[in-house]
């Protein structure tokens, strides 16, 4: 999401989801075209080898350092001044309004992979012990970051075989934030706070660091921590010995370790409002799907203003979005979190009240046949809801969810999309106030 909106700013698209260079997309979607071949034994593996190649070993949390984290991310966007910086929880949907507002976003969460071996997938309480350690270095390195241990055996299935999910939040503003404001919101400019209020039973391990079992996805909280047919299956048919799963037991609540708000961040921001003028705006929602259909009607409606047709609908999946491509093709813009029935119904409800001629959809594939996965049938006939045109983006039907070459053609055919139209002037805060609540 970072990449995909700092290229926006910059005028440039992200082809393969910024994780190769433009002239090197045709080779990595044949290479991965190619693992979609493989038996799914052996896809699974190299897909969960990618993501621990990239995890960071457990003996170097203590050399994470937070303001590095933050400059690392400012440093994404163009030298320029804003009249407006989002700053909070992730989201796809509020991707898009700022690449409409010509703002840039200040992530409040970071995931941190980190190495694990020795660890079943299928023992929380294993996770948990294992985790204690690491993150006791990384802790004491950071005193403005928390730590939610993420562990989620459903949809993280492969990735987690040989690492652990470590998301810190900002309690503080960091210091590169701070200067990023001073140095590049436009006087009497404003920051609007990414505010999702979704929360998740956890469990308290120390002062700054909760172990959440589980995750916004297919599966319920219940299914998580009480097992039943669903979960039975799941474990039956990746081969696991057990029939459901073991977590400690939570004791209280907290943000979801993905896309949940820490709020501990709005006094930092209240006062840096103050000292440097700015006016400070909040965008609550308790859920990361909500704000996709009114981040939609805006689109519409700002086509509709310049005399553009508002009948193509672009249907994004977690990482895959391209806000730039977008506006470009003259798409209304939906985002999903993931692949869920949950996504399919929010989609389906915004379908049941507007109508559109051109509906084009992206999935993410994750590898895994997880609790609550939406299959390719359900995707189709919700395509079928177009008027003239429906059509998987990028999607291997026959592959997916192991689609894996779908995270570069997806771009690709998107690019190809016509017409096109020159980008418009940026919207104005004050176009989006219905999604915002008062100064503070």
């Amino acid at each position: 999401m970072l990449r995909a909106l700092s290229r926006f700013l910059a005028g440039q698209d992200i082809p393969a989801i910024g994780q190769a260079p433009r002239a090197l997309e045709p080779v990595l979607g044949a290479v991965l075209a190619g693992v979609n071949r493989l038996p799914p034994r052996w896809a699974d593996q190299l897909y969960a080898a990618s993501g621990v190649s990239e995890a960071l070993p457990p003996t170097r949390l203590g050399e994470v350092d937070s303001d590095e984290l933050a400059s690392w991310v400012v440093d994404h966007y163009p030298k320029r001044r804003y009249p407006v910086v989002f700053i909070g929880s992730s989201n796809g949907a509020a991707v898009h309004l700022a690449a409409a507002l010509d703002a840039p976003w200040l992530p409040q969460t970071m995931l941190i992979p980190v190495r694990r071996r020795g660890v079943d997938r299928d023992d929380p309480q294993g996770e948990l012990e294992a985790g204690r350690e690491p993150a006791e270095r990384l802790l004491a390195a950071n005193p403005d970051l928390v730590l939610h241990h993420m562990h989620d055996p459903n949809q993280d299935r492969l990735m987690i075989t040989g690492m652990s999910y470590f998301r810190v939040k900002w309690r503080r503003l960091p210091e590169a934030y701070r200067r990023f404001l001073r140095d590049h919101l436009m006087a009497g400019g404003a920051v609007v706070t990414v505010e999702c209020g979704l929360s998740w039973p956890v469990t308290r391990v120390g002062p700054r660091h909760v172990f959440q079992f589980g995750a916004l996805g297919g599966a319920s909280e219940d299914e998580y921590y009480s097992g039943g047919p669903r979960v039975a299956d799941l474990l039956r048919r990746y081969g696991a010995r057990r029939s459901g799963w073991r977590p400690p037991e939570p004791d209280e609540r907290a943000p979801e370790a993905e896309w949940g708000f820490e709020p501990d961040l709005l006094a930092d921001l209240g006062e840096v409002a103050n000292q440097q003028q700015f006016s400070l705006r909040r965008m609550p929602f308790d859920h990361p799907e909500r704000v996709s259909p009114l981040v939609a009607d805006l689109h519409r409606a700002w086509y509709a203003e310049r005399g553009l047709p508002a009948d193509r609908l672009l249907v994004e999946s977690f990482l895959l979005m391209e806000p730039w491509w977008t506006l470009r093709t003259g798409s209304v813009p939906f985002w999903m979190a993931f692949n869920t029935e949950g996504s399919h119904r929010a989609l389906s409800d915004f379908l049941d009240t507007r109508d559109f001629e051109e509906i084009r959809l992206m999935l993410f594939s994750h590898g895994t046949e997880s609790i609550g996965l939406a299959g390719i049938d359900d995707w189709r006939r919700l395509l079928q809801r177009a008027g003239r045109r429906g059509m998987l983006l990028g999607v291997d039907p026959r592959a997916f969810p192991r689609d894996f070459a779908g995270l570069v053609r997806a771009h690709r055919e998107l690019s190809r999309v016509r017409p096109c139209w020159e980008l418009p002037p940026p919207r104005r805060l004050s176009d989006v106030e219905s999604l915002l609540l008062a100064d503070r």
